[in-house]
C-alpha cells in the first residue's frame, strides 16, 4: 500500500504475548518511523492501554497489520487479510511450511506480505547467494534448554526424558519443512533461511535440548555457487517466553520500519 510522503500508516497488532505486546508498546510511545498503532487484535478482551478491535474492524482501519500470535493465527487470518488490501508482516514463518497455505498466500492480495527475520542473522548473505546460484546443502544446528523444546504431541515418556535430562540429546534432526511443523514455537529460524533462499528442500535441521544452554543458539553452515559460509548467533530468551529469542521483537520493529518506507539505511 502506497502512502503519501510523510503520512504514517496505521498498525494493528495480532496477537499481544512476549512479541505483541513490546511491539504495541513502541508503537504507541511514538517510537516507530512512519507507524502509528491503530489497535490491538485479540479474541477476547484485556485490560490494556490500547483500543482492542476484531480483525474485521481492524481490516477498515488498518494499512498494515503485524502478526505476534502464532502459526494457527497465520493459518486462519493471513489470506483474509491480505485479500482485503491490507499488508501483512509475519513473525511465525513455519506457518509456510504447509505447501497449501504457502501457495494461498503466493496468490493472495493486494496486500503485500512481508517476512521478518526474526531471531536469526545472516539471511541478507543467504538471499544473495541463492540469487547468484544454488546452495548444494544448508545445515542449521538450534541449541536451547529442554524445557522450551517440550511439545504435545510428545509421549509423556519423551517429555519426562526431556525434563530430566542432564546433558544433550538431540531432540530432531531432519527436513526443515518437518522442523517448522513439529516445533511451531521453537523453530521459525529454519522457517526464515529456507524463505530466505527460497528452497525448503536444501535446508536441514539438528535440534539439541542441552540443560546448560543459558542462550540459544542458532550455528548455520552453507555451501553454494556463492561460496561457503558459517555463522552463529546466541540470543538471550525472552524473559515472557523462554521459547523464543529476546531479540524477537526488535527485529520485528526493524522489519516493520522497512516495511513501512519511512527510513533510509541498511536494507
Amino acid at each position: 500500500m502506497v502512502m503519501a510522503p510523510g503520512t504514517a500508516q496505521r498498525i494493528g497488532v495480532l496477537g499481544h504475548g512476549a512479541i505483541g505486546s513490546l511491539v504495541a508498546a513502541e508503537l504507541a510511545a511514538g517510537r516507530v518511523a512512519g507507524g502509528v498503532l491503530e489497535g490491538i487484535i485479540l479474541r477476547r478482551r484485556q485490560d490494556l492501554p490500547y483500543a482492542q478491535f476484531s480483525l474485521d474492524d481492524e481490516l477498515e482501519r488498518c494499512d498494515l497489520i503485524v502478526e505476534c500470535a502464532g502459526q494457527q493465527a497465520v493459518r486462519e487470518h493471513a489470506v483474509k487479510i491480505l485479500d482485503a488490501g491490507v499488508d501483512l508482516l509475519l513473525i511465525s514463518l513455519g506457518a509456510l511450511a504447509d505447501r497449501d497455505l504457502a501457495e494461498r498466500l503466493a496468490h493472495a492480495g493486494p496486500g503485500r506480505l512481508f517476512f521478518s527475520s526474526g531471531a536469526v542473522g545472516g539471511l541478507d548473505l543467504l538471499a544473495s547467494g541463492a540469487r547468484m546460484g544454488t546452495f548444494s546443502e544448508i545445515r542449521i544446528t538450534t541449541r536451547k534448554l529442554p524445557s522450551t523444546l517440550v511439545q504435545p504431541w510428545m509421549s509423556q515418556a519423551r517429555r519426562a526424558g526431556l525434563e530430566s535430562a542432564a546433558a544433550p540429546v538431540e531432540v530432531f534432526a531432519g527436513p526443515a519443512r518437518q522442523a517448522a511443523q513439529q516445533f511451531p514455537k521453537s523453530l521459525n529460524v529454519a522457517a526464515a533461511v529456507a524463505l530466505a533462499v527460497g528452497n525448503w528442500d536444501v535446508v536441514s535441521v539438528r535440534l539439541l535440548a542441552d540443560p546448560l544452554a543459558e542462550l540459544t543458539e542458532h550455528t548455520i553452515e552453507a555451501r553454494g555457487a556463492s561460496g561457503d559460509c558459517c555463522f552463529s548467533i546466541k540470543n538471550h530468551p525472552s524473559a515472557r517466553n523462554p521459547r523464543t529469542s529476546g531479540v524477537v521483537p526488535w527485529a520485528v520493529l526493524r522489519s516493520l520500519e522497512a516495511a513501512l518506507g519511512a527510513r533510509g539505511g541498511l536494507i
